[in-house]
C-alpha cells in the first residue's frame, strides 16, 4: 500500500502541476472553455460567464498549489479531500460532456494536448482511482523535511503563480500551442493533403412502407424502396482530416478577401473579436501604431465578429484609419489572446503577435 500511495502521489502531483501550468500559461483560453461549460445547453449557469476569467485563474492556481502540497506532504488531509472533490466533479463533468456531446475538448491541458471528450473522461477515471488510493492511504503520505519550509514554499508558489498569470494576461501567453503561432503560414495551414483520410457517414433513412416504419442504412445513396419517406439521420462513422486552420476567413459585404490579403507583402491585422468588449485604452494605443504603419506603406485592416453598426461606431469614435472586415469570433479568439491586438503578416506568414499593451513594440 505504501508503494502504491507513493506512486499515486508522484503521478497525481506531476499531472496536476503540468495541467495547471499549461492552463496558467493561457488563463484567457481556459476561461473561454469555462464559458462553454457555463453556457445554455451545457450546465446552464450563464450567470457565471462574466466571472469565467476569475474562476479560471483561481482553479489553475489551486490546481498547482495542490500539486505542490501533495509532493511536500503538507496538510495531507486538506490536500486529499480537495483532490477528491475536484476529481469527482470533473469526472462527472467530462462524462456529461462526452455522453451528451456538449463540449468537444475539455481544455484539461489547454491547446498543448487536445483531448476528445471520451479521452478526457478516461483520464479522469484513472485519476479518480489514484486519488482514492491517496484518500484511503493518506497515513502513508509522509512529509518531506524540513517541515518548517513547507508553508514558505507554498506561499512562494502561490505568489509566482499570481505573478505569471498577471504577466500573460497583460501581454500574451509565453508558450503558444495554437495553430496561429509565429512562423505559421495561414494559407498552408488551411490546406487539406490529397491523401488525407475522408470522413465516413452512415445515413439512416426512415420510410413508411404499407403502414410499417422501416429504416434502411446506406453510405449516402438514396435507397430504392417503395414507401413514403419520413426522415433521415446522419451518423459519423469516422472523422475525416481537419486542417489545423479551418475557420479563418476575411470577408466584407459578402465578398471573401482572404486570399488577397494573405498574398500581400506586409499586412497588419488588428484583432478585435468583440468591439463592445475591446479595451478603450487598447484602441487608442492601436490607433497610433496603425497610423504609423499606414504611413510606411503597410496594408492595415481590422478583423472582428461584431455587427456593422458597432464597426461604424468604433471607427468614428477612435478615428481609426483602416477598414474593418468580418471573421469568425472563435477564430479571432484563437489567433490572439488580446482584444484588441496586433498580428503582422508577411505573405500570409505570421511574423509578429502583440498584446495592445505592447503595441509600441511593433517593428515596422
Amino acid at each position: 500500500m505504501k508503494i502504491l500511495v507513493t506512486f499515486s502521489r508522484i503521478f497525481v502531483a506531476a499531472l496536476f502541476l503540468f495541467s495547471g501550468f499549461i492552463k496558467l500559461n493561457d488563463p484567457l483560453g481556459f476561461s473561454y472553455k469555462l464559458q462553454e461549460y457555463f453556457g445554455e445547453g451545457v450546465l446552464n449557469l450563464e450567470f457565471l460567464i462574466p466571472f469565467a476569467l476569475l474562476i479560471a485563474v483561481f482553479l489553475v492556481i489551486f490546481e498547482i498549489i495542490l500539486g505542490i502540497t501533495l509532493i511536500l506532504g503538507y496538510l495531507p488531509k486538506f490536500t486529499v479531500w480537495s483532490l477528491l472533490l475536484m476529481i469527482v466533479f470533473f469526472t462527472f463533468l467530462t462524462f456529461y460532456s462526452a455522453y451528451f456531446n456538449k463540449v468537444t475538448d475539455c481544455g484539461c491541458f489547454g491547446d498543448a494536448l487536445p483531448l476528445t471528450p471520451w479521452e478526457s473522461f478516461t483520464k479522469d477515471v484513472i485519476l479518480l482511482i489514484l486519488v482514492l488510493v491517496l484518500f484511503f492511504g493518506r497515513k502513508y503520505i509522509t512529509p518531506i523535511n524540513p517541515l518548517a519550509t513547507h508553508k514558505w514554499i507554498v506561499f512562494a508558489g502561490f505568489t509566482a503563480c499570481l505573478g505569471f498569470a498577471y504577466y500573460v494576461l497583460m501581454h500574451l501567453p509565453v508558450f503558444d500551442f495554437r495553430a496561429y503561432k509565429i512562423g505559421t503560414n495561414i494559407e498552408e495551414g488551411m490546406q487539406v493533403p490529397d491523401d488525407a483520410p475522408k470522413a465516413e457517414f452512415a445515413y439512416h433513412w426512415k420510410f413508411d412502407v404499407s403502414g410499417t416504419e422501416k429504416i434502411i442504412t446506406t453510405s449516402g445513396d438514396y435507397p430504392k424502396i417503395e414507401g413514403k419517406f419520413i426522415a433521415v439521420e446522419t451518423e459519423t462513422i469516422k472523422e475525416g482530416y481537419e486542417p489545423p486552420i479551418h475557420d479563418f476567413a476575411i470577408e466584407k459585404d459578402g465578398t471573401d478577401y482572404t486570399t488577397e490579403f494573405l498574398q500581400k507583402e506586409n499586412v497588419i491585422l488588428v484583432i478585435m473579436y468583440n468591439l463592445s468588449k475591446s479595451e478603450a485604452e487598447g484602441l487608442n494605443a492601436i490607433k497610433k501604431v496603425t497610423d504609423d504603419a499606414i504611413a510606411q506603406g503597410y496594408d492595415v485592416i481590422g478583423l472582428t465578429a461584431s455587427a456593422l453598426k458597432d464597426m461604424s461606431e468604433v471607427r468614428e469614435k477612435y478615428n481609426l484609419n483602416f477598414e474593418l472586415y468580418t471573421t469568425d469570433e472563435t477564430a479571432l479568439k484563437t489567433i490572439l489572446r488580446s482584444n484588441p491586438g496586433i498580428v503582422k503578416l508577411k505573405k500570409g506568414t505570421i511574423v509578429e503577435k502583440l498584446h495592445w499593451n505592447d503595441a509600441n513594440k511593433l517593428s515596422l
